[in-house]
């Protein structure tokens, strides 16, 4: 496969970050900088820099734009990559909204170049993980799926703390968790249902709640808090609970650590007497007796981040589809936009898509 040349407009954490991915791969080489500080210039001498974005796509050498500037200048950076010709990989949230993720995508097709959103998070091995032990039935027929993420912090930082720049975690992580699902259950979703709060930021949401109900009848649930507090062993981690009906599957962590849970047998018959618990009498709700629940660990997925600029390669070289499709990132934009939605009117809203 040829080398390719990158641009990063952009050169903030994500932008540092993708040099940083860039300078691993065998087949890429990172040709050109753009940043209005001029203080991020980077050191190696080979790299060209520029302050100016319009000097950047008409002089910079590179084939390749990556897009790692504030979400609210997305639309005009792909506006002018793709009349320069360049191949463009934007960061997430590709968009303010659907309705300019659909003008960048016309703007791509029409100029003939390859575009796609660096959702680099469908490679966590925590979800490759989840993905597999859905597409298997591991659990059997799933009918809930919890995906969850805690944080002690609270604040945000810098410019995501403006609603104007496309600040809040919806933005940043929330798209990215909203994204794994879609990826993972080949359904249309009915029904969405979803709530945002801002609890220690003033202008931006920093806690959401939101409920997706598929066409198979699985219910999905995201959850997501900055200051969501707990003192439990591994809170502050990313958490996955899959339901089914012949077990369950807990996944904790970024560097994860999954089992299954089941039962040896079920309650074949309702016994004469009830079990008395502090909760009162009940069948179904005591604790289980010894042997009851078993659990078996489950084996991690080994992708990497890495992973995302392989296909990418490929894809430009017509060797594989890409692994983020805009018309994804589109379904994605409009599912968004509706979540906002249904927070602002507190209200559930069909989808049907």
């Amino acid at each position: 496969m040829r080398n390719i040349r990158f641009g990063i407009i952009g050169y903030g954490f994500m932008g540092q970050t993708h040099a940083e991915t860039i300078a691993k791969l065998e087949y890429a080489e990172l040709a050109a900088v753009c940043d209005i500080d001029a203080a991020k210039r980077p050191a190696e001498q080979a790299v060209e820099f520029f302050d100016n974005a319009n000097e950047f796509f008409a002089k910079g050498r590179f084939d390749t734009v990556i897009i790692a500037v504030p979400n609210h200048l997305h639309l005009e950076m792909v506006e002018k990559a793709a009349k320069s010709g360049k191949d463009i990989i934007c960061e997430k949230p590709a968009a303010m909204n659907a309705e300019e993720l659909q003008e960048m995508i016309t703007l791509t097709q029409q100029a003939g170049v390859l575009f796609t959103v660096h959702h680099q998070r469908r490679l966590d091995q925590d979800f490759q993980t989840a993905k597999r032990v859905y597409e298997e039935r591991a659990v059997g027929e799933v009918y809930v799926i919890k995906s969850s993420l805690y944080g002690f912090n609270g604040n945000m930082h810098d410019w995501h703390i403006y609603p104007h720049y496309g600040g809040g975690m919806l933005y940043d992580w929330g798209v990215h968790l909203i994204d794994q699902l879609l990826f993972m259950v080949p359904h249309k979703i009915q029904t969405v249902n979803a709530r945002l709060r801002n609890v220690i930021n003033a202008n931006v949401d920093d806690y959401f709640n939101i409920q997706l109900t598929f066409e198979n009848g699985l219910i999905a649930e995201i959850e997501l808090g900055t200051y969501f507090l707990n003192d439990s062993e591994r809170w502050f981690e990313r958490h996955w609970f899959i339901g089914g009906n012949e077990g369950s599957c807990v996944i904790d962590g970024f560097q994860p650590e999954a089992r299954l849970v089941r039962t040896s047998e079920l309650l074949t018959n309702t016994p004469s007497k009830s079990t008395i618990t502090h909760a009162g009498p009940t069948r179904s709700f005591g604790n289980p007796p010894p042997g009851r629940i078993l659990t078996e660990s489950v084996a991690i997925e080994q992708t990497a981040h890495s992973m995302f600029f392989d296909n990418f390669v490929k894809a430009k070289n017509k060797q594989a589809e890409l692994l983020v499709k805009p018309a994804e990132m589109l379904r994605l934009m409009e599912l968004v936009d509706l979540i906002r939605k249904s927070s602002e009117d507190a209200q559930s809203y069909p989808f049907d898509k």
